[in-house]
């Protein structure tokens, strides 16, 4: 796969309508009794954005994923975008995305052309509205994970998430013992699901177009 011919379809594609919901619930995790979670905040949704950081590595096209150090909250140990909250110093929710991800794996934002993005996507379990930001670097990113956000990097194959083999399913316990039969994608051995998987499976949806 060539970046270069990947970025142009993106940059044309992304500006049609999107698969949106339709494609995220596809990976909506459920209870045991085959129930949907349902959650309700007091507060408005929080604004944030997170970022698919495409690039070229020899023949294969690679974003990065980070995972969450153990922590007391809902995301604690899980696979991740980079990416957080709006912050006042960001002029908009692509400047947040450049920003976190900077921050959080040390690509520096004015090496990353952005060229686009997908549906924003509520985390119920969270309450942010979070939108996902598509860029692209020129190459191989030198990571520098941030110690108190980041705990690994790894660097997902886009082939593997267009390949329907690496979508999978299995029953997993999280905050409070809770039971959950969520679908996951299997990326360098990782499982990454819930939110992330959700917007991911947008992306997918598209890629497969390409």
């Amino acid at each position: 796969m060539k970046l270069d011919n990947l970025v142009h379809f993106l940059q044309t594609r992304l500006k049609e309508p999107l698969p949106g919901m339709e494609a995220s619930k596809k990976m909506f995790p459920t209870h045991a009794n085959g129930e949907r979670i349902k959650m309700q905040h007091d507060e408005s949704a929080r604004a944030g954005a997170v970022m698919i950081l495409l690039y070229q590595d020899e023949d294969t096209v690679r974003f990065p994923l980070i995972q969450r150090p153990i922590y007391p909250g809902v995301h604690s140990g899980q696979m991740a975008l980079p990416g957080g909250k709006r912050e006042e110093e960001d002029t908009d929710l692509v400047g947040t995305a450049l920003r976190e991800t900077e921050e959080e794996i040390g690509v520096p934002a004015n090496e990353v052309a952005v060229i686009g993005s997908l549906s924003s996507f509520y985390v119920a379990v969270s309450n942010f509205q979070i939108l996902p930001v598509i860029g692209v670097i020129n190459k191989v990113p030198r990571y520098i994970p941030q110690e108190s956000e980041v705990a690994d990097i790894i660097s997902a194959d886009v082939k593997h998430l267009i390949d329907d083999a690496y979508q999978k399913e299995k029953e997993m316990v999280v905050t409070g013992g809770v039971i959950l039969n969520s679908p996951y994608f299997d990326l360098e051995g990782r499982e990454v699901w819930g939110a992330t998987s959700m917007m991911l499976n947008e992306f997918k949806v598209i890629l497969k177009e390409f």
